[in-house]
């Protein structure tokens, strides 16, 4: 079986978490999780949503919260938008902030409507504005991810050759208005892949854009995110989306509390365990998912932060031989 030797991992722990929390959280407590994912060695932190108060009231306080963090060198810090007034607020903290150029679709018409009340051909239509915008901000490119990628709780499993479909819909809007394809980013929004179904789209989407980054946000719904990156590792996939301590959920899951995406602190113990670095020093990691728990005041469905690293068991092993 030949891994990768590395892969990055992007956490988006505090902001796909803290907005699916009922309880109010406070802004010191949000930055003080932040702060200390910025000290586990993780790369990129995406945090908060510039999005309607309304909508999201936890994601209310995204401005102090960019103002409150404390950066990390070398720690990039990203955060999510859904309109134009989002992504005009985001640019005001480019000093701060990351932007990324992205464009979300689904391989699912139903799930698109209920997530954004537009059809897959609707949202492509919305592609030339996006495409505008980004290229004032000095991108042209566009990263597309596509939601429900592998299934949907209301269309049932999506086939790759319509994945596939949807990309080439998105390639040729982009290029139609001077921008192009970048990153793709397949989601298993509601938990529907299995490891075979990753391979299989993974492998149908590298024939077709051998060159794009390419990256993977895996929910573990039914518990098979674990595997998944096993079947992604072996397919060479480097780049991932994860959150501590299992932080957030998916509100079109079938059940109410439905696992969300991958835990960190557990995919980083596959990785060691696999002797595939990622950079991040799992200890740390293992007490941020803690902290987590302790922010949110509930448990929460990461399994290192309660079983431990196996480097201290083994450390104490050796030990008690000599």
């Amino acid at each position: 079986m030949s891994l990768p030797t590395r892969i990055h991992v992007k956490e988006v722990g505090p902001r796909e978490g803290f907005q699916f929390e009922k309880v109010a959280i406070s802004l010191a407590d949000k930055i003080a999780l932040v702060d200390a994912l910025s000290e586990t060695g993780v790369k990129t932190i995406e945090f908060t949503s510039f999005v309607s108060p309304k909508w999201v009231p936890q994601m209310a306080d995204a401005d102090d919260m960019i103002a409150g963090i404390t950066r990390a060198p070398g720690v990039a810090y990203e955060a999510i938008w859904l309109n134009e007034a989002g992504l005009q607020r985001a640019a005001k903290y480019r000093e701060v902030l990351q932007l990324r150029p992205m464009f979300g679709v689904a391989g699912s018409d139903t799930f698109m409507r209920k997530n954004t009340n537009r059809t897959v051909d609707e949202r492509l239509e919305e592609l030339p504005g996006w495409a505008e915008s980004y290229r004032k901000l000095g991108m042209d490119w566009i990263d597309v991810g596509v939601m429900a990628a592998f299934g949907c709780n209301y269309e049932g499993d999506v086939d790759p050759r319509h994945v596939v479909t949807v990309l080439q819909k998105v390639e040729q809007k982009a290029e139609a208005c001077g921008s192009r394809l970048g990153g793709i980013g397949l989601a298993d929004t509601m938990g529907w892949a299995n490891p075979l179904q990753i391979k299989r789209l993974v492998g149908a989407v590298r024939d077709h854009w051998p060159n794009a980054p390419l990256k993977l946000h895996l929910h573990d719904t039914r518990a098979l995110a674990i595997a998944n990156i096993v079947a992604a590792l072996e397919m060479g996939v480097t780049s991932y989306d994860s959150a501590v301590a299992g932080m957030g959920g998916c509100p079109f899951a079938a059940h109410k509390g439905a696992a969300g995406n991958v835990t960190t602190e557990d995919l980083v113990f596959l990785c060691q365990e696999l002797g595939v670095e990622t950079g991040i020093d799992l200890d740390r990691m293992i007490a941020a998912g803690q902290l987590a728990e302790r922010v949110v005041g509930h448990p929460l469905p990461g399994k290192l932060k309660s079983g431990g690293n196996l480097t201290t068991y083994r450390a104490r092993a050796l030990a008690a031989k000599n």
